[in-house]
């Protein structure tokens, strides 16, 4: 159950940023949500890069949904890159 609520909240920051980035994206639903996925894997790559480790770093801390759309809109902008 846990995936399918990530891939939940993967489309709707997959979709807002979608909405943020101009242009035409020819993605399909689920292309959306493994934008997403993948922006919030990034955004919390992001975010562990400038902050200080916590004492427990085997954990995976979940990245917020600002850092989520903002790595979701850097894999948008490379995705756009590589395609065009």
């Amino acid at each position: 159950m846990h995936y399918v609520w990530m891939f939940i909240v993967g489309i709707v920051i997959g979709a807002i940023a979608r909405f943020i980035m101009p242009g035409a994206d020819h993605m399909g639903l689920i292309a959306t949500g493994i934008l997403g996925i993948i922006g919030s894997f990034v955004g919390g790559f992001i975010v562990r890069m400038f902050s200080k480790a916590p004492a427990d770093s085997s954990k995976i801390q979940p990245a917020g949904i600002i850092v989520s759309i903002v790595g979701a809109l850097i894999v948008l902008f490379i995705y756009n890159r590589l395609v065009a």
